[in-house]
């Protein structure tokens, strides 16, 4: 029976990466990434040469037997996302959950490392003993609900967006819980990094760039 890495990877930092992410990559039978073109750019930067496969959200039932028939056969396989942790806000939760259903006796090895939420939460400069994340809202169907229902957390708030929907995200913040004071994250540990902090109405005049990824957080009312 094989193996499964769950591996992170660098959020955008490739110096970020670990030495025992690199010995497991190095390892590997397989590689199973979220994007496979995402993925080969960090193999290329550290002359990493492992066959790669795909899996995301829209893979189908047939592509997870596929890579469960790997393990079966005794090979290695490592997972990752395009950066960050896997399950994480991704679909690597459900792989886990389905090599768990249909092979139990696989053995699946956490090799920990960057995070986008931890990442700003470490700069927060607030309380994060306990907090909520939510990760990313949904799109339509369900976000009204989801934000009406953040009104009752008492504790930090961390949010996942995109760069199409962040305005959005600020504007909904200020309607549905107030003028909170939020942190946001954009570009963590790349070139371009900002961390903005104060109101929600401060830092929508402040026109920011709708750039890269974001992380935001909210701070809970003193």
């Amino acid at each position: 029976m094989g193996t499964l890495y769950i591996v992170a990877t660098p959020i955008g930092n490739l110096k970020d990466i670990t030495f025992r992410t690199l010995e497991t990559l190095k390892s590997a039978d397989l590689i199973v990434a979220e994007d496979t073109r995402q993925t080969k750019k960090l193999l290329d930067h550290y002359q990493i040469q492992k066959p790669l496969e795909s899996y995301h959200q829209h893979s189908h039932e047939d592509k997870i037997d596929y890579l469960i028939s790997q393990l079966n056969q005794g090979k290695t396989l490592a997972l990752v996302t395009d950066g960050g942790t896997p399950g994480i806000a991704d679909p690597g939760n459900l792989f886990v959950e389905r090599v768990l259903e249909k092979s139990p006796d696989v053995k699946i090895i956490p090799i920990p490392g960057p995070s986008a939420l931890t990442t700003l939460a470490s700069v927060s400069g607030i309380n994060m003993d306990e907090f909520y994340f939510v990760g990313f809202l949904p799109h339509k169907k369900g976000r009204k609900k989801k934000l009406e229902n953040l009104k009752n957390i008492t504790v930090p708030i961390i949010i996942y967006e995109s760069p199409y929907r962040i305005y959005k995200l600020l504007r909904e913040i200020n309607d549905y819980l107030g003028n909170k004071e939020i942190i946001i994250g954009r570009e963590l540990t790349k070139k371009f990094e900002e961390i903005i902090r104060g109101k929600v109405s401060e830092i929508l005049a402040k026109q920011f760039k709708n750039k890269g990824e974001f992380v935001l957080i909210i701070k809970p009312d003193e």
